[in-house]
């Protein structure tokens, strides 16, 4: 049975090898297609920014599709939540018993950093740590970053130029890389086998006959995790060290905690530690942001990777790493609210003994 299984692997392994972008350079690929179109900002549901209801303009608003997963996870947080609440039972089912688990982890966590602010605290600590790894988890479904609407050639050229020109530079159009779909409808796809399913903007430009049947563009996908956009992150970044201040100035008073970054009493070397602890709040700020932005925009680029060089079998064994991944950024990012928010609320003859 595990020769079987060895040999399966193998011969997977030997299949997607050679369909991928590197038997394509041997003549074969026949499993593979272009690698997907990489983008650092979030990037728009559709082609115009606009909304228009009932024919009227309503703002200059742009929905992006880090926006759209991030109401996919609010409105499935919201029915879990619904579906447990409704139906709690002294002998829990499988999701409630999940959920119970998830909850008293997260509680006895709480009570062994924060003590008796432990339950002040558990709400936005567990809200967080769900958000984020719902979002981190939703981000490798079939459908992210694969499934969207075309961006012209004459729209890429465009934004091309637009940037170029903020540089004070010149558009090399033999550079601007555009996918090739099959299909000029409605519905365009890469077929398997289509590794070389790519040109340049130039070339489109000098001989647009070439591409009859087919449309020349890139990718715009509908969904993409929504931790993969910085603003995302820093929003969550905001909320944390807003609320962590607030139950400072809660339980210390306006004096009692602005004291820890503005201290004149006790001399000058006190006064250079307070401004120390303002820079490094401003530090954790940029810390939450980064890091949980970092990592899961960088496990996308990942298995775009993998997918593009071992499709089918190669981007197995990264999604099992996306996964976990995925908890330990929201474990990190909830466990340090809940460890800043605890220091936040201890006073300066209070800390060691609080600790």
């Amino acid at each position: 049975m595990s020769r079987a299984i060895l040999l399966f692997v193998v011969v997977a392994l030997v299949i997607s090898v050679a369909g991928g972008a590197i038997g394509n350079a041997f003549g074969l690929g026949f499993l593979g297609s272009p690698i997907s179109h990489i983008q650092l900002p979030a990037e728009p549901i559709m082609a115009t920014p606009f909304v228009e209801v009932d024919n009227a303009l309503i703002g200059d608003i742009t929905i992006t599709n880090t926006m759209v997963a991030t109401w996919a996870t609010i409105i499935l947080l919201v029915t879990i939540s619904f579906i447990v609440s409704r139906k709690v039972s002294a002998v829990p089912g499988r999701l409630q018993g999940l959920i119970e688990m998830v909850f008293e982890f997260f509680l006895g966590l709480s009570d062994s950093i924060a003590g008796k602010d432990a339950r002040r605290f558990f709400p936005l600590v567990m809200t967080i740590f769900l958000f984020i790894v719902i979002n981190n988890w939703l981000g490798i479904l079939p459908g992210f970053g694969t499934i969207g609407w075309i961006e012209s050639p004459e729209n890429v050229i465009h934004h091309q130029e637009v940037a170029a020109e903020k540089d004070g530079t010149h558009v090399d159009l033999h550079s601007v890389h555009l996918q090739v779909f099959e299909g000029d409808g409605s519905i365009v796809f890469l077929p398997p086998g289509s590794v070389d399913n790519e040109t340049t903007a130039e070339e489109f430009e000098q001989h647009p006959e070439k591409f009859t049947g087919q449309t020349p563009g890139l990718l715009v996908p509908y969904l993409r995790s929504a931790n993969s956009d910085i603003n995302t992150t820093l929003a969550l970044a905001l909320v944390a060290m807003f609320m962590i201040h607030w139950w400072g100035l809660r339980t210390l008073g306006i004096f009692g905690h602005v004291g820890k970054f503005i201290n004149f009493k006790e001399g000058p070397i006190m006064l250079f530690v307070g401004l120390l602890e303002i820079v490094g709040e401003a530090a954790r700020i940029i810390s939450f942001t980064f890091r949980l932005f970092g990592n899961i925009f960088a496990g996308e680029v990942l298995l775009v990777a993998m997918a593009f060089l071992l499709p089918v079998i190669g981007i197995i064994p990264f999604l099992g790493l996306e996964l976990f991944v995925g908890f330990i950024q929201a474990t990190i990012f909830a466990v340090l609210t809940l460890v800043f928010a605890a220091t936040a609320v201890a006073s300066h003859g209070g800390g060691e003994e609080h600790h």
